[in-house]
């Protein structure tokens, strides 16, 4: 089977399912733990022939021949089939958060752990003094540091976003598509910071603003990608930044890192507006 559409509506999903069933695109329906509703095409030689049918149904999710073919089907309840996604606890944990957003999540605690410990990390993974290292064997140093976090509260705030919004992608798009906007993310927000500041900095805050734009304006330009954030949310972590540039939070910020990843999610999102569901 293969993915055709998440939605977050299931008797809506059931409408549509049951329409193209209807026609002969015969689709199953499973549910997540997020609560949304992913339809599976049975046959994927004619995924181009339902991909078609997603894009009518996205333009026009109301129409009456949805309903119609509800009604034909004569019954209103929604029916899941079991997630072919699922292979057990391993899988299971995978599916909720990926390969890549587990590795960076533990490389953040590790990173972490080790300098409360005494480890003299900073020197090794932070942005150099000297730019030009980066042109040597020390060319990992544009990245790691945004895996270095100062507080306990700084590393769980991160986390928890990157948590949420990279197993998002990860889970919709792939491992490819969320290292490519860690990494992206990651070394431009550090080169834009080391410029306005030095140095001295370290987080992941930077991607993290790149994965809440990208998330955002892909949910507003392709909704049928399956990933999205509530307006509010967006707004909020804009009016954050906003305050740490005004210097109104009384904590130091990197706000050139966080403005950094902001542009870079806004423009992936844009790149990626017209790639295939």
């Amino acid at each position: 089977m293969r993915q055709l559409l998440v939605l977050d509506d299931p008797r809506r999903a059931q409408a549509f399912v049951d329409y193209l069933n209807d026609i002969g695109l015969k689709c199953e329906l499973t549910l997540d733990d997020d609560h949304n509703v992913t339809l599976w095409l049975v046959n994927e030689s004619r995924y181009q022939e339902a991909l078609l049918e997603v894009k009518r149904f996205l333009a026009e999710p109301l129409h009456p021949r949805y309903q119609d073919a509800a009604w034909r089907q004569g019954d209103t309840h929604v029916h899941f089939s079991p997630d072919p996604s699922r292979s057990g606890l391993a899988g299971d944990l995978l599916r909720q958060t990926g390969l890549v957003n587990m590795l960076v999540l533990l490389a953040c605690v590790a990173v972490y752990a080790l300098s409360w410990l005494g480890l003299p990390l900073f020197r090794m993974l932070s942005f150099p003094a000297d730019p030009t290292r980066l042109l040597g064997w020390e060319f990992w140093r544009a990245f790691t540091p945004a895996l270095m976090h100062f507080s306990l509260l700084h590393l769980l705030f991160n986390l928890f976003w990157w948590w949420y919004l990279g197993g998002m992608i990860e889970r919709r798009l792939g491992h490819g598509k969320l290292l490519s906007l860690l990494v992206l993310a990651a070394v431009i927000s550090n080169f834009m910071q080391f410029v306005a500041s030095g140095p001295r900095f370290g987080g992941l805050s930077g991607v993290v603003y790149a994965l809440v734009a990208y998330v955002w304006l892909s949910g507003r330009l392709t909704p049928a990608r399956g990933i999205g954030l509530p307006d509010g949310m967006a707004v909020f972590m804009v009016v954050w930044l906003v305050l740490g540039f005004a210097d109104l939070l009384g904590i130091p910020m990197a706000n050139m890192a966080h403005l950094g990843g902001l542009l870079v999610g806004l423009l992936q999102a844009w790149l990626d507006r017209n790639k295939a569901v």
